[in-house]
């Protein structure tokens, strides 16, 4: 990937808090605008170097819902729907915690702020996916970064081999080490450029690269799977407006695996440091685990895997007209002969995003 400025990453991030606050664009220079991605450190060329405006135009979000599955011009996979459509990314478990697979659109009912939904769209197969790794580079990550890099790169590859994936390291600020590929040779290498040194800024590498992945990537069905020892101590953004910023881009599953065993922090920091990441990933749809030991890191990282490729993805359109604005509350059921009581886990709702006149990019 070339080596970007930041004035690259500037223009992801120049409305990032107007729209998590409410506050003008002009008015983001302000010390609270959350970090950009800095400038990259690794030689592979970047796949969208050749693209300039007029490619970054075309990496805009793909159509979401759900339909048959191909690609376009671009060579991005595209999942077919309708205007007002919400797609959900939804993982199915029985009483054990055992993921339950196999089951028909019959078996599951929609709620938005209570009142059912009307499933239109039900799929359940392995689809690509785009993923965000983010890998906590701060001082305290020293002696855990060999069990984290085995822990990354095992869990690509028991991925989809059609997956992408980007890689992101953060202390104080959030660094890009490798653009998105599928090369496990290319993941490997990005990892070698992480130094750990300095603080922990969750929330903007978060935020950032989640509107990354709303820019670039090419799966419609996105992750950003975190891997920390520690709670943000850096950030300018809060874990609120992080939240919130996932919600407004129809945003990333977030999974978080935090590494909160060892003196080096106290119960009370990972007291809070805990609170937050399962946040995080309650409010998305995602997973928050806490291994014991380094030894557990790597199993973590298989069950994120095979969450991640045992999704059920269910569309509906919303029976709330977007112009109507406001956050909405998702719940979902699942039911079947056989089975005993069935927990759901997706994200719990989301902002509606209402498109303006020549915006090609999806609604929820």
């Amino acid at each position: 990937m070339h080596r970007r400025s930041r004035s690259f990453f500037c223009g992801i991030s120049a409305c990032l808090l107007a729209s998590v606050v409410g506050v003008a664009p002009a008015q983001t220079a302000s010390p609270r605008t959350p970090l950009p991605l800095n400038v990259d450190r690794d030689p592979v060329p970047s796949p969208d170097a050749e693209t300039g405006a007029a490619g970054a135009e075309q990496q805009a979000p793909v159509a979401v819902g759900v339909g048959p599955v191909g690609k376009d011009g671009t060579g991005r996979y595209t999942l077919e729907r309708d205007a007002y459509e919400v797609r959900l990314n939804a993982s199915v478990l029985d009483g054990s915690g055992r993921v339950v697979e196999g089951l028909g659109r019959d078996a599951f009912h929609v709620y938005e702020d209570g009142v059912p939904q009307t499933i239109l769209g039900f799929r359940h197969e392995d689809l690509p996916v785009s993923i965000g790794l983010l890998i906590d580079s701060s001082g305290s990550m020293y002696d855990k970064r060999a069990a984290v890099d085995q822990a990354a790169l095992d869990l690509i590859k028991l991925s989809n081999p059609k997956d992408e994936e980007f890689l992101v390291d953060f202390s104080s600020e959030p660094f890009i080490d490798q653009d998105f590929t599928s090369s496990i040779a290319q993941l490997q290498q990005g990892l070698g450029y992480i130094k750990s040194a300095g603080a922990t800024a969750i929330y903007d590498a978060i935020v950032a690269s989640s509107d990354y992945l709303a820019k670039n990537a090419k799966n419609p069905k996105q992750v950003i799977v975190v891997v920390t020892d520690g709670d943000d101590d850096a950030s300018s953004s809060t874990l609120e407006q992080a939240i919130r910023r996932i919600q407004d881009l129809d945003g990333p599953v977030v999974y978080c695996v935090g590494l909160l065993f060892g003196d080096d922090t106290t119960r009370g920091e990972k007291r809070i440091a805990k609170m937050v990441l399962e946040q995080l990933a309650a409010q998305t749809g995602g997973v928050a685990y806490f291994p014991k030991s380094l030894k557990e890191v790597d199993p973590v990282a298989a069950e994120v895997a095979a969450d991640i490729r045992s999704q059920y993805t269910i569309a509906y359109r919303s029976t709330n007209p977007p112009s109507r604005g406001g956050y909405r509350q998702v719940h979902v059921e699942a039911k079947a002969k056989g089975q005993g009581k069935l927990d759901v886990r997706t994200r719990s709702g989301y902002y509606p995003r209402v498109a303006k006149p020549g915006d090609n990019s999806p609604g929820n």
